[in-house]
């Protein structure tokens, strides 16, 4: 949610059932590609692609996502992340390409899909005037739900809103009114969540909390969120997919992507005794090094060519009783998402 509240919109996570015109069609059931691994497939996007004009705002691009799994989608602004979660939703159509949403194909049965999906987009709507309860109300009315009531205490517990729901919707701190968006989200309680950004202007305290409500909420459902905050995806997701100018260029976890990370496992430490260059031409000759420098301070860095960790190498080669301040370094996602998208993206 933002400071800026546009009291003559609906939010866009029931908009797609509010503007439907007929009945409820079946489901039309589609078949998604088969992958190994754990769960059920609730999203399922082969070959997906979008235009704005010239531009090619999503490049054919093609996964899955399983009950349990929390995507990241990392990439710089313009990657199209926030493009490719409007086509999941079915807020936008896709040039080509298939999507599936818990086996509901999204052209054929847009309304069936947005029962089963919780969205929360960035800058989301909100009737600031409203308090907390009297929006959820809303929500749920608008969805149709039976159990409102439950519904809407089920939440508010959930997202910590108990404190603040006879406050209205803009007197809230950035930090609750996004716990208010996810409040909404969940309100059907979907098997499907997507958030586009979700603490995206936080305070540090505020992210935190965030987060760990959004790990908690994907033990029985997935969740797509997109993030620039490459600390968030190794906090909160268990799978990782780097986006640059709308193609897909890593599709892993996050604690291997970090083991692809430049500088992984890298051995720093001062030599004590001679000097650190010769100390660092003598290691990069070494068949497992692939470059050794003296760094900034006088520190010398060996890094693994295989990403291993080769201290007892280091030490075997250098002598122990000649350094100090021994230490390994574990790689960094934000040094292999400069190192993937460099010259890709500007």
């Amino acid at each position: 949610m933002t400071e800026t509240d546009h009291p003559d919109s609906v939010p866009p996570a029931v908009a797609a059932e509010t503007e439907a015109a007929a009945p409820e069609a079946p489901p039309s059931e589609a078949t998604p590609p088969e992958t190994d691994g754990p769960g059920e497939v609730l999203i399922s996007v082969a070959d997906l692609t979008k235009h704005y004009g010239a531009i090619r705002a999503v490049d054919g691009i093609s996964f899955q996502v399983r009950r349990g799994d929390v995507l990241g989608f990392l990439g710089p602004n313009g990657a199209g992340k926030t493009t490719a979660m409007k086509m999941i939703t079915g807020f936008l159509e896709p040039d080509l390409g298939s999507i599936a949403v818990a086996g509901i194909d999204v052209a054929a049965d847009r309304l069936a899909v947005s029962r089963r999906i919780g969205y929360l987009p960035e800058d989301a709507p909100a009737y600031g005037e409203m308090t907390v309860e009297a929006f959820l109300r809303f929500i749920a009315e608008a969805r149709e739900l039976e159990a409102a009531d439950e519904a809407i205490d089920r939440v508010l517990e959930t997202a910590h809103l108990r404190s603040v729901r006879g406050q209205t919707i803009e007197t809230l701190s950035k930090g609750y009114k996004r716990r208010v968006g996810l409040a909404q989200a969940l309100i059907h309680d979907p098997d499907v969540l997507i958030l586009d950004e979700p603490t995206d202007g936080l305070d540090p305290n505020q992210k935190a909390v965030v987060q760990d409500l959004i790990s908690s909420l994907s033990a029985n459902r997935c969740i797509v969120l997109s993030t620039h905050i490459l600390d968030e995806a190794e906090r909160v997701c268990n799978r990782a997919v780097i986006l640059s100018e709308g193609r897909i260029l890593v599709d892993s976890t996050p604690d291997a992507l970090v083991a692809q990370a430049p500088g992984h496992n890298a051995v720093r430490f001062r030599v004590t005794e001679g000097d650190a260059a010769e100390v660092a031409a003598a290691l990069s000759a070494a068949d497992w090094c692939a470059g050794a420098r003296v760094l900034p301070g006088g520190e010398v860095e060996a890094e693994p060519r295989d990403g291993q960790n080769r201290l007892n190498d280091v030490l075997a080669a250098v002598g122990e009783h000649r350094v100090a301040d021994v230490r390994v370094r574990e790689g960094r996602l934000d040094e292999l998402f400069r190192d993937v998208t460099r010259g890709v993206a500007a």
